[in-house]
């Protein structure tokens, strides 16, 4: 039989990784607040990557200021919450998972913010089977992830922060502040033990959506994830999730995708800051984001084309109708952004003929 463990399509940090924490734990003298799996130290280790003194390369999970991994996980120590907040892919899902894979061996525990998200996702809901037939009891109540995380100490995740309705955000105020959670039915409570903690996600585009109260504000120390500072920077960053990307969905490697790689990030980058590489030239910004996990969706589905219905080599045509995809979003405005950016830089850049051919062919 297969395992199922290998075999799907996505696995878990603690699973894909469980070599890389192994290792880090059987180094790790350093002092470990309770309930914590590594020290902070190798908690960043793991995050940021390296090589331990028995020659085991740790591989880099985020790219980025060091200051912000260690200031994240040093609040994860403390009995403040950590809200990780961002512009739309800059991997504060993938941070968070990774931090909570590092510290209790356990990402799962997770509450999916969205604006119908009811308030039992976050303190507890009932089987009503055994409610109606045993009334109210331990037995009848459904734990929420943040209920169990606070039980046995572990670290609980909230994706969305600010698309969750604005009650039901401050179910969390006295979790996070009296690290307890009323169980008035009952009459009884749970209390959290050491090692709990919540890491909550928010993106910078939906504020206003949600607005987090100040008093919940509060109880959080917010930490914001930069864009890759520079075109090599997020190259390699695109470069490594492709590569793992590829290996999940068993993608063959294929010849040219560094360059088509460096092609789309450019654009991307260009389009985003509204001047060109050299600073020679303005260009109008589009309506997206434009973000680097967009750029790492082109590529792949680029991988996907050449692979299947390529000629086993990436090129221009690949990536471009990608490209086109996640710059026009807007039809009435980005296609006017595209059009001047492909006539006014693509078309006179040294090397990007195939491009250029690709991007007009694409936009017909």
């Amino acid at each position: 039989m297969t395992d199922l463990v290998t075999d799907v399509l996505r696995q878990h940090a603690e699973d894909a990784f469980a070599a890389e924490l192994a290792a880090l734990a059987a180094r790790d003298d350093r002092p470990r607040p309770e309930r914590w799996r590594l020290s902070p130290w190798a908690v960043a280790t793991y995050l940021l990557g390296g090589e331990l003194d028995d020659g085991t390369v740790i591989t880099p999970k985020y790219i980025g200021p060091r200051r912000v991994v260690e200031v994240a996980v040093t609040t994860l120590a403390t009995d403040r919450a950590l809200l990780l907040l961002g512009v739309p892919g800059t991997a504060k899902t993938w941070v968070s998972e990774h931090l909570a894979a590092a510290i209790s061996g356990d990402s799962t525990l997770l509450v999916q913010g969205t604006a119908g998200t009811p308030e039992e996702a976050v303190r507890y809901g009932w089987n009503y089977a055994r409610l109606l037939t045993d009334g109210p009891s331990r037995e009848a109540l459904v734990p929420s992830p943040l209920m169990r995380a606070m039980a046995d100490g572990r670290i609980a995740r909230v994706e969305e922060l600010t698309r969750i309705p604005a009650d039901v955000q401050d179910s969390l105020i006295t979790i996070l502040s009296e690290k307890t959670l009323p169980i008035p039915e009952l009459g009884t409570e749970t209390q959290a033990v050491r090692g709990f903690n919540v890491i909550a996600t928010a993106n910078d585009r939906d504020r206003g959506v949600n607005e987090l109260s100040s008093a919940l504000r509060r109880r959080f120390n917010t930490v914001v994830l930069p864009l890759p500072g520079s075109l090599e920077e997020e190259v390699d960053i695109v470069t490594r999730r492709v590569e793992q990307l590829g290996r999940s969905l068993q993608l063959p490697e294929l010849p040219g995708g560094a360059q088509e790689i460096r092609r789309v990030v450019t654009v991307f980058r260009e389009l985003r800051a509204g001047l060109t590489a050299d600073g020679r030239t303005k260009v109008k910004t589009p309506s997206g984001t434009l973000s680097t996990a967009e750029a790492i969706s082109v590529v792949t589905n680029g991988m996907a084309l050449a692979a299947h219905f390529g000629d086993g080599v990436l090129r221009a045509g690949d990536v471009a109708a990608g490209v086109i995809g996640a710059v026009v979003r807007d039809p009435a405005a980005d296609q006017q952004v595209w059009r001047e950016y492909v006539e006014g830089v693509v078309r006179e850049r040294d090397g990007w003929q195939d491009f250029y051919r690709a991007a007009r062919e694409n936009a017909r």
